[in-house]
């Protein structure tokens, strides 16, 4: 199988173009190429698909093989690798994926794609379309209980679940205790990405990301937007802000008169290569 590994600010994805290529098994083929020992290494396998309703669609699968619905680094690269590798000449395109169909700008300098905006969506508080178990409708700054702690949470889905955490301190969290409990948590019955997040001020915060079916990565895209919204709900912020990740910066702006989040950073090529599957 050919392929091509890519990352947005270091979230990375092993990328197939399936107008080529034919994976019979993604589920299986994501769980070989995302090991970082044995196989490629990389977050989970990004299958790129031609597509009746859009340009192209993206068709995602994690590290643990389970599918995922959308992935923000992801499609930035989708963006790129469509354009670079001269599958379309456009700067406006479409991708459908299992959240809907997004739609990306490409920034092209030096007839390659530097940098991405991509239309993310609406963000979605209502507990039951997360979804999440709850009495409350929406659930902003509200306690849960996650292995004998209690923590504040705000819930937000981006076409996959999201709990955020707002904390003094990200840098010093032990991550890879506590994420898998949010992940399992019963509150969210198809699991949950967590976001830990400290607000530095009214334009900037940095989060740490625990990811189903990856653990923690350098970078979420989905989750960059949640935290933006959550931090707009909240009052910790303005609508625009830049959201620092272990792999770089985000730029997102939730446009609140079309209630719609705008999410802009870079995507780059790591390595083209082939694989025996």
């Amino acid at each position: 199988m050919k392929f091509t590994k890519m990352q947005g600010i270091g979230n990375d994805y092993v990328y197939v173009n399936c107008f080529q290529e034919t994976v019979e098994d993604p589920s299986e083929a994501a769980r070989k190429v995302s090991d970082r020992h044995f196989g490629i290494g990389s977050d989970g396998l990004i299958l790129i698909k031609p597509s009746e309703k859009a340009d192209f669609e993206m068709e995602m699968y994690n590290a643990d093989g389970s599918q995922g619905a959308m992935c923000g680094n992801g499609i930035r690269c989708v963006a790129k690798y469509v354009y670079d590798y001269g599958l379309t000449d456009k700067t406006r395109i479409s991708v459908d994926t299992k959240s809907g169909i997004k739609y990306l700008d490409l920034t092209v300098k030096n007839g390659r794609v530097a940098q991405v905006k991509v239309n993310m969506g609406k963000p979605e508080f209502h507990t039951e379309n997360i979804p999440m178990k709850h009495k409350k409708e929406k659930v902003i700054r509200e306690p849960l209980a996650v292995n004998q702690q209690v923590y504040e949470v705000t819930a937000v889905s981006m076409g996959n679940p999201h709990a955020v955490v707002f904390m003094d301190d990200v840098k010093g969290l032990d991550i890879k205790e506590i994420g898998p409990y949010f992940e399992k948590h019963e509150a969210f019955p198809e699991g949950v990405n967590t976001e830990f997040v400290r607000v530095l001020d009214e334009k900037t915060v940095e989060m740490r990301v625990w990811e189903r079916g990856s653990g923690e990565t350098l970078a979420c895209g989905t989750g960059a937007c949640a935290v933006a919204a959550a931090c707009v709900m909240n009052g910790y912020t303005e609508e625009e802000v830049t959201v620092k990740l272990l792999g770089g910066d985000l730029k997102i702006f939730w446009d609140r008169k079309e209630n719609t989040i705008y999410m802009t950073g870079p995507a780059e090529v790591v390595f083209d290569g082939t694989i025996e599957l």
